[in-house]
């Protein structure tokens, strides 16, 4: 994938899997924030929202873990937790290169810090956990893209559309 400058919502919910409706909702309740919101237009429209290549990272790391199953107040917990606590925006915290690496079990998201300390970034990020063994079942964060599903459309009887269009014959039907 080659980066670019900017992402319009619709590239940025085909990359991450999310949906139009929910980048929308993120951003009008704060959750994340397109980096170019939507203006009024001359024509009585609105402009679309604009993501950067960083955005984009956090975006799909976020998506993730909402497929995960965590919930929408639990990614703005983890979110302001790396602000408050660390200091640090999501981005920096992916990619094991930062003061932060985060780790996480399916359920929870943990922080390593350079000096090797553990916190809990959903329950208590003030107070270090006690680690007696190497991360078993930890993973680190990291940003995949989500693959774009293609949807074939039904036509008649036995045939389907193919992506491009063109009627495709299925001898099994």
């Amino acid at each position: 994938m080659q980066l670019k400058s900017s992402y319009s919502a619709r590239e940025v919910a085909a990359l991450t899997g999310l949906s139009a409706r929910q980048l929308q909702w993120w951003d009008d309740r704060r959750l994340f924030q397109s980096a170019v919101g939507p203006r009024p237009t001359a024509a009585g429209g609105f402009t679309e929202r604009r993501y950067t290549p960083v955005d984009l990272l956090e975006l799909t790391v976020l998506a993730d873990l909402r497929r995960q199953g965590m919930t929408v107040s639990r990614l703005r917990l983890l979110l302001e937790t790396l602000r408050s606590r660390f200091g640090i925006r999501l981005f920096d915290a992916l990619g094991g290169n930062g003061s932060v690496t985060l780790l996480t079990d399916g359920r929870e998201v943990y922080a390593r810090t350079a000096d090797g300390r553990f916190f809990n970034l959903l329950r208590d990020a003030e107070q270090p956990l006690l680690v007696i063994a190497a991360e078993p079942e930890w993973q680190e964060l990291a940003s995949r893209t989500h693959a774009a599903r293609g949807r074939r459309k039904t036509g008649k009887k036995g045939k389907k559309k193919t992506r491009e269009g063109k009627r495709k014959v299925d001898r099994t039907a």
